[in-house]
């Protein structure tokens, strides 16, 4: 019995809480997470979970043993990692949360380049759009552009995320007057929720914050890009987003003397895979080449 995959396979199940999700992050079919937990169960002489038709819960034991197996299982992986080092090769699987859009854009060619310098690494890549700790979601490596901080995790910056205020011209030949940030109460307003409605520029004189009416809210910058080009209001993306709209004409950039208050892209890594490796390399990797 390999002793380390089916504690890990335990640990996938009870942050799952079932064997199918399970099965789904480890990529095996649930069949085999149910004879790995039987296998555990029968070396250990104890039941670990309460099977339902829907999901399982741990037993008393399966709490007590839970406490320590995600540790046991990250030190097992650091060693791995040190191994890694030591030897100078790169190797292993690693779990990537990403942007859909980010990643379509802008890091799928950087993904593939890494891949292609280190062919000894396999990269299973996540679209999630929303925010989630990796630590808890069992990834390696969170990429997110959003104001968050978790219990447990490094976050390191990669590049701004310069955001843009724009809208299409055909929008701005009926709209009212726009020279000031306050001015935007006065218009639609095409919202990313993450986003939400309070938006913060920045002036010679400090911070100027307002609040703006969302015509459209959305968690999906690609919807918003649409709408702001058929006329519908006035939009905050990043740049990567509207770069070539902007650049052919079909959005323009407002307010020039505000700035939109700037955050960063980070690559967000829990703290007890920070010392691994591949992980580590990746990382570095995203910071030499994923240009500005």
């Amino acid at each position: 019995m390999d002793l380390i995959m089916h504690v890990k396979t335990f640990s996938t199940v009870a942050r799952c809480g079932s064997f199918t999700d399970a099965a789904r992050q480890l990529d095996v079919v649930p069949s085999v997470v149910a004879r790995r937990i039987a296998q555990l169960e029968a070396r250990l002489n104890t039941r670990l979970f309460e099977r339902s038709t829907r999901k399982v819960n741990l037993t008393e034991a399966g709490e007590r043993f839970y406490a320590r197996a995600g540790e046991l299982v990250d030190e097992f992986e650091d060693l791995v990692g040190a191994v890694e080092r030591d030897s100078g090769k790169l190797e292993g699987h690693l779990r990537v949360m990403a942007p859909t859009t980010l990643t379509i854009r802008e890091l799928a060619p950087v993904f593939s380049a890494f891949l292609h310098q280190h062919p000894r690494i396999t990269l299973e890549i996540s679209l999630v759009d929303q925010s989630a700790s990796p630590a808890e979601r069992g990834f390696d490596v969170a990429i997110s552009g959003r104001l968050s901080s978790y219990e447990g995790v490094v976050d390191i910056p990669l590049r701004p995320v310069r955001p843009v205020l724009c809208a299409s011209p055909e929008y701005l030949r009926e709209a009212r007057p726009l020279v000031h940030p306050r001015d935007l109460a006065a218009h639609p307003c095409l919202v990313f929720t993450p986003t939400g409605t309070h938006w913060n520029f920045q002036s010679g004189r400090g911070i100027v914050s307002v609040d703006v009416n969302a015509r459209l809210r959305a968690d999906d910058n690609m919807t918003l890009l649409t709408a702001a080009s058929a006329g519908l209001g006035i939009t905050l993306l990043p740049l990567y987003v509207v770069a070539d709209s902007l650049e052919c004409g079909k959005l323009i950039p407002l307010l020039p003397d505000f700035s939109p208050q700037e955050n960063w892209f980070k690559a967000y890594v829990p703290r007890r895979r920070m010392n691994v490796a591949r992980v580590k390399a990746l990382v570095a990797w995203l910071e030499k080449e994923w240009p500005l």
